[in-house]
């Protein structure tokens, strides 16, 4: 989702590209989601070409993982010998890219540079902090990212703000999003519905956690549907603490959606209830409400600014009667979330190279 437009873009400059040699690129897919319902599907729907080589490394811990991309993808660089690798968000295989070309002396570019939890905890935040400070140039998606690159040091050189390109992304999936099925095929109408998407470990992991959080999402139900996609990782620990979610009609539980249909629960619902890092940006962007059930976020600005909120547990019921009384504030959308971050990476890449 976060190299589409780059890969669009530069697809773009080839054909326009008069007396300027074209930019040549690979597609790597390291196969770190490797699940097709959460994976090809993005492919597919976003119109990204086959990736050029994929390393199927699938699932394991976070150190068998990171490992497996390291080893798959050494070869890839030696052979190519590219002039930058680009990396993209936060997960295992960012960091462990980072680490390859850092060691090969390849230069690197971190897109979604910058942003910060705080919270170490968080593998996402390990990856960020190690991939930032071995990239060469860190492309920021808002200006509290350019200010934590500034405190830890870095260069300012090598620091630019680009905006976000999961706004590009949307932008340019908006009318695709228009044409899903979801709101027919489970009678939904607009603004009468909460979006949930929940995974993260700290949510679903702990038994009391979990249970807390469907007992509140049935409570829910009984005034509005609720849609819940369901992550692999939340319905198998639902199974394994034995957590019943009979006898609630309108708790609405899906296998993992595409991106498109994921759009149009955003943009419609009366609130989204998440743990996700791209909800969170989506939903300001698109101006729905949105609950965090986090401690912190890596995205501050979608709180500063937009229309998200950290909640918790013991908060949960309170922000969502708040919302649903209408008592929150609108939201502002981000400077350069405009849907042409991926030409200003680009420009970039080839001023630096």
């Amino acid at each position: 989702m976060k190299i589409a437009p780059l890969v669009k873009d530069i697809d773009r400059y080839n054909q326009q590209a008069s007396g300027k040699g074209p930019v040549d690129y690979l597609v790597v897919h390291t196969g770190q989601h490797y699940d097709a319902k959460m994976s090809e599907v993005f492919f597919r729907e976003l119109g990204i070409p086959e990736p050029d080589i994929n390393l199927e490394v699938g699932s394991g811990s976070h150190a068998e993982q990171t490992a497996r991309v390291m080893t798959a993808f050494e070869p890839v660089c030696l052979r190519e010998k590219p002039y930058w690798v680009v990396v993209v968000g936060d997960v295992n295989s960012t960091m462990a890219c980072t680490l390859v070309a850092s060691k090969l002396g390849i230069k690197t570019a971190h897109v979604e540079a910058g942003l910060r939890s705080f919270d170490r905890t968080m593998p996402e935040e390990i990856n960020r902090l190690v991939t930032d400070a071995l990239s060469d140039l860190l492309l920021t998606p808002s200006p509290d990212a350019d200010e934590n690159l500034k405190r830890e040091g870095v260069a300012p050189s090598k620091i630019r703000l680009v905006g976000n390109i999961m706004i590009d992304t949307l932008v340019a999936n908006l009318e695709k999003a228009r044409a899903s099925k979801i709101p027919s095929e489970m009678g939904l109408e607009a603004k009468t519905f909460v979006y949930v998407t929940l995974h993260r470990p700290s949510n679903v992991d702990n038994q009391d956690s979990l249970a807390t959080i469907m007992g509140e999402l049935s409570t829910l139900a009984q005034r509005l549907p609720v849609v819940f996609p369901m992550h692999p990782r939340t319905r198998k620990m639902l199974a394994q603490y034995q957590i019943s979610l009979n006898g609630q009609p309108n708790l609405k539980i899906l296998d993992p959606i595409g991106y498109h249909d994921s759009l149009y629960l955003t943009q419609n619902a009366r609130f989204v209830l998440t743990d996700s890092g791209g909800l969170q940006e989506e939903s300001t962007y698109l101006q729905t409400p949105c609950l965090t059930l986090r401690p912190n976020t890596e995205r501050p600005i979608t709180v500063e600014v937009g229309t998200n909120k950290l909640t918790t547990l013991g908060q949960l019921a309170g922000d969502i009667e708040d919302i649903l009384q209408n008592r929150r504030p609108p939201g502002q959308i981000p400077p350069l979330w405009d849907g042409h971050t991926a030409e200003r990476i680009l420009d970039v890449l080839i001023e630096k190279a």
